[in-house]
């Protein structure tokens, strides 16, 4: 039997999975976690540890159809002014709220298009938030930029605010499927774009493509990531485009009859992998590519690879803190969610209160699955050893755990006594192997393609 036909048979073109950028994912928090739980988490940081800071910001003068994420629309400055005014308050609510000597390990601000704030707001914002979290040792400021949305003064503006890292978003060069998926976006203007950031002495770039968009071929794919690959990003993100219109509704703009099929997104996949590969990429995961200088690449042969809400990371830090509309906040105690809507969340911040609506306390189960999970999405292996040292969790019951998932995916999975192993032929099968290990309904609306 051919790799197709097994990844087949075990689902792989049908399924439904989540990205496991979390675990429990999001779907499954409910109304039990709340503003005054979130204050407590915040309180119990410890005094001189390292957190990391969200900041997301739901505006864009245009709306891609691909897009999924809690955004909306404008054209006038004046709503971003207004929101960037209410960060500022729920970063003194922060402030308040912290031990004193956390510094920041990584800072990212992220959207929507953060970089529709004016010149003198990202300078103000910045400030606020160094005011509230320095910044450590070797932290990173990252921020998502639209090419189609930034010029000098906005540029110097992150520039001196202490950007070290950009982020730009390509989704494919190609200028059909740019124009079907609402997100126009010329190499040129792209170009320009980095060319900018480059010359303000910012020296570590990502960048998104995505594969699985209507019209798009193996060619068309190549020409775009070789493009992309003339631009030297240090860290690429291959995402699978997720066509979830019961989520975002603006993909009903978007023509199903000409997306590929689940067989032609794995070739598509395979094709600009290969490609990444070819150019001197590490691979990281299930769909990030990274220059061997790369925190990510160097995190990974250290085995120290993260996966969190915006990807894999590098970062250590055992707290996340989202501020904004609809941001998602991890402890270690566990999950907590703001408000999505931008007007409950104004009122919440307005009213002095944080606008926490939902979340997820975490289980001693929660904590050790989340980790087997987390293990099998970077590192495609379960070391039993750190299971059992880091868990409450018999070797009997581990082997019992991995004996279940080799009954479904048998010799896509590899059992030893060192642990489990996902050979390279059955990566494809990555996601539906760690579901394998997933306690949770996954009856779930939400969840995307396996591919």
């Amino acid at each position: 039997m051919n790799q197709e036909s097994q990844l087949t048979r075990l689902g792989l073109f049908d399924a439904r999975v989540p990205r496991y950028t979390s675990y429990p994912t999001a779907p499954h928090f409910s109304d039990s976690v709340g503003p005054a739980q979130f204050a407590e988490w915040i309180e119990a940081i410890p005094a001189g540890s390292s957190i990391s800071l969200y900041m997301h910001v739901p505006f864009c003068r245009t709306l891609c159809w691909f897009c999924a994420c809690r955004t909306q629309g404008t054209q006038s400055d004046d709503p971003v002014r207004a929101y960037a005014e209410v960060l500022l308050a729920e970063l003194k609510m922060l402030k308040e709220r912290l031990a004193p000597g956390v510094t920041l390990s990584r800072l990212h601000w992220g959207g929507g298009t953060p970089t529709l704030m004016p010149p003198d707001m990202i300078r103000r914002v910045a400030a606020a938030v160094y005011e509230a979290v320095p910044m450590g040792e070797g932290a990173e400021f990252s921020v998502e930029i639209d090419p189609n949305e930034i010029d000098d003064a906005r540029m110097d503006a992150l520039a001196e605010s202490g950007l070290n890292r950009a982020s730009i978003g390509v989704q494919d060069f190609d200028p059909e499927i740019q124009k079907v998926i609402g997100r126009e976006q010329s190499y040129e203007v792209t170009a320009g774009a980095v060319a900018m950031i480059r010359a303000r002495g910012v020296t570590s770039l990502n960048a998104d493509i995505l594969y699985g968009l209507p019209h798009q071929t193996e060619a068309r794919i190549s020409e775009s990531v070789n493009k992309l690959l003339s631009l030297r990003p240090d860290r690429v993100a291959l995402y699978g485009y997720a066509h979830v219109p019961w989520m975002a509704r603006r993909q009903v703009m978007i023509p199903t009859d000409h997306l590929p099929t689940p067989q032609e997104r794995l070739q598509l996949f395979e094709t600009a992998r290969r490609l990444f590969v070819a150019a001197g990429y590490d691979e990281i995961g299930i769909d990030h590519f990274a220059l061997p200088t790369d925190g990510l690449a160097r995190a990974l042969k250290a085995g120290q690879l993260k996966r969190n809400f915006q990807g894999y990371t590098d970062d250590q830090a055992p707290v996340l803190v989202g501020l904004g509309a609809s941001s998602i906040s991890r402890f270690p105690q566990g999950f907590a969610q703001n408000a999505p809507a931008t007007s409950a969340h104004t009122q919440a911040i307005r009213a002095a209160r944080f606008s926490t609506v939902r979340g997820h306390v975490f289980t001693p189960e929660d904590l050790l699955r989340a980790r087997l999970i987390e293990a099998i999405m970077c590192d495609f292996r379960i070391d039993a050893e750190e299971i059992l040292r880091s868990f409450s969790i018999t070797p009997a019951r581990l082997a019992e755990m991995f004996a279940a998932t080799k009954a479904v995916f048998g010799e896509m999975v590899e059992i030893s006594p060192a642990g489990l192993f996902i050979p390279e032929p059955a990566r494809p099968l990555t996601r539906m192997i760690a579901r394998s290990f997933d306690a949770y309904d996954l009856s779930k609306s939400g969840h995307s393609s396996a591919i």
